[in-house]
């Protein structure tokens, strides 16, 4: 037997007794969160979850709208996953993970009316700001989604959009004619359970263990506006109330930290 799989035994066996680094079943790792960080991105974020971190940029620019929603803007997120950043990722087309972990975050953000996209036009079927949303994994060790998602939110929130000039174009010189219209904070709580043990930001070595995880998004009113499962064991419908109130816990303490990131 490996180290790995010797390691993975024990985690399977003692999870219900205690984690691994010590850490109580819905205790988050240390979160920090550094705003500003891009120069050449309208707004961005660094957030670090024990040792895994993520970098996200925003970028703005000025596009054609969807013909089937001439009066609203275009909010796009996309991921990647860099080889530097773990031995399990490989340079080429997206991943798997990492168009899931796009969907997660791209929904939550949507399905809470963070960016009201009706806001983001300038002339209706002509002209509409389109807002990209780059999430860079750097460092995984485990809980890619929740700090993905809170990077997002935070780049988003230290976002600015750029003035026109009276030619059209957008001003890359740092002139801004204001801050993104942010509504709310979505965040993303992920709760993975092995064993029937349910354990909140789990580490790399302990994702290899679950059955399965859920990630629910909530609102500033604690509200649920999206879920997503992975693994293919069973959740009871009482699992999946107590994930519920873990996510809006733990997701009211990572949005102080959020708000007070965003402020400095």
């Amino acid at each position: 037997m490996t180290i790995l799989q010797q390691n993975k035994q024990y985690i399977t066996e003692n999870i219900a007794k205690s984690r691994d680094d010590g850490r109580k079943h819905d205790q988050t790792r240390e979160i920090s969160i550094e705003t500003g960080i891009l120069g050449k991105a309208e707004g961005s974020a660094r957030v670090q979850i024990g040792k895994t971190e993520v970098i996200v940029g925003v970028k703005v620019d000025i596009g054609t709208p969807f013909p089937d929603t001439p009066k609203s803007g275009v909010l796009m997120v996309n991921s990647e996953f860099s080889a530097l950043a773990s031995p399990e990722f490989e340079n080429g087309p997206p991943r798997e993970d990492s168009i899931e972990l796009s969907r997660v975050v791209d929904r939550g953000i949507r399905e809470s009316n963070t960016i009201a996209v009706e806001d983001l036009c300038i002339e209706p079927g002509e002209k509409v700001w389109m807002v990209f949303v780059d999430i860079n994994i750097t460092n995984h060790d485990g809980n890619l989604i929740d700090a993905a998602g809170m990077a997002a939110i935070a780049a988003l929130m230290s976002a600015k959009v750029p003035k026109i000039n009276e030619d059209g174009t957008v001003n890359r010189d740092g002139e801004y004619k204001g801050s993104l219209p942010v509504k709310d904070i979505p965040v993303p709580v992920s709760v993975g359970i092995i064993n029937s043990t349910m354990i909140v930001d789990a580490t790399k070595l302990e994702e290899q263990c679950i059955d399965s995880r859920i990630t629910i998004t909530t609102t500033k009113a604690g509200n649920y506006c999206a879920m997503q499962q992975a693994g293919s064991h069973e959740t009871t419908e009482e699992q999946i109330l107590k994930i519920g109130e873990i996510a809006q816990k733990n997701g009211k303490e990572r949005r102080l930290i959020i708000e007070k990131s965003v402020k400095k």
